[in-house]
């Protein structure tokens, strides 16, 4: 399990249960229960990552990624909350909740109070995070107690690895390229939040494999990266929110296509909805109700599938029971 959070590069778990539903959609008889025992045996880590977002990773890919999104994240908040808090008042901050999550891990609206003492807003503390490098403990932040709100220093929560900014970059485009590739560099930069000035040095030293798609552009892979026929079949699959598979730098895909991107995409719902796929592209919407998965289908569903569908679906509703 463990090494399949590798190989697609992480969850992104804003909404806990997605993680457990992107994994049972990509795996054979996988039980919910693992992956919390896997953060609960600090084997997989859940903080703030990618994109200041919530991700799952592997204790191995939290400090390369890090590594690589450290600076980037900084810069971007500081952009972000230009005026707002002052530089002193950060370091505060970060100090006042270092000496606090020393003693134990601690609450979300715990901390917030710690900042209202000093002053300070409660969105500060998504600017701490950028600085002081939090993981949400469990069971919080997990299937069983879904909101990720018990913070803890990764520091003493994970062993601390060192990295050099190139190395966690380098890793960052392997592990996009092994998930999502072939790719652009404009993808690989969007979905790690990475500049795209950062990652042009870093791919001048490594060894990969160049295509163009069909509009001349540069598309780039691992050298030993499988590329199935294109027949090959893809059966239906049941996607979870926030899966990467749908995001913006995964357009040139087609899994979504462009006539049903406002209905999954839009400003009611920016974590888009769960969507189900139907010969590797977005066909409609589904929901659990009443222990059963109902499907809004955004056109009539072939009778060549309808079965796999309806098969697929009771899977679902019997991995939530």
């Amino acid at each position: 399990m463990v090494a399949m959070i590798e190989r697609i590069g992480g969850l992104q778990t804003q909404y806990a249960p997605s993680g457990y539903i992107g994994l049972w959609s990509r795996m054979r008889n996988f039980r919910r229960d693992s992956l919390t025992t896997a953060l609960q045996q600090r084997r997989v880590i859940q903080g703030t990552l990618l994109r200041s977002t919530i991700h799952m990773v592997s204790a191995r890919d939290y400090w390369l990624f890090l590594a690589a999104i450290r600076v980037p994240r900084r810069d971007w908040w500081q952009r972000a909350t230009r005026h707002q808090i002052s530089e002193p008042d950060m370091d505060a901050a970060v100090r006042a909740l270092r000496e606090q999550l020393a003693k134990g891990p601690r609450r979300g609206d715990e901390l917030k109070r710690i900042l209202a003492e000093r002053g300070l807003p409660s969105f500060a503390l998504g600017g701490v995070a950028q600085w002081l490098e939090m993981v949400r403990v469990p069971p919080s932040g997990t299937w069983e107690q879904r909101k990720a709100d018990l913070y803890g220093l990764a520091e003493t929560w994970t062993r601390p690895t060192a990295h050099a900014e190139s190395v966690g970059i380098e890793h960052i485009i392997r592990r996009y390229l092994g998930a999502f590739g072939p790719a652009s560099v404009r993808e690989i930069a969007d979905w790690g939040g990475v500049p795209h000035a950062k990652l042009v040095p870093v791919l001048a030293q490594m060894s990969l494999r160049h295509f163009r798609d069909e509009k001349g552009k540069d598309l780039i892979d691992l050298p030993k990266a499988p590329l199935p026929d294109a027949d090959t079949p893809a059966p239906v699959r049941f996607l979870p929110t926030w899966d990467a598979t749908l995001l913006v730098h995964a357009r040139r895909t087609q899994i979504l296509p462009e006539r049903y991107r406002p209905l999954v995409f839009n400003t009611r719902t920016p974590h888009s909805v769960p969507t189900f796929l139907i010969d590797g592209a977005v066909a409609g919407t589904w929901r659990v109700d009443g222990g059963r998965v109902e499907l809004k289908p955004f056109e009539p569903i072939p009778r060549s599938v309808k079965r796999e569908v309806d098969d697929e679906a009771e899977r679902l509703a019997a991995f939530f029971r």
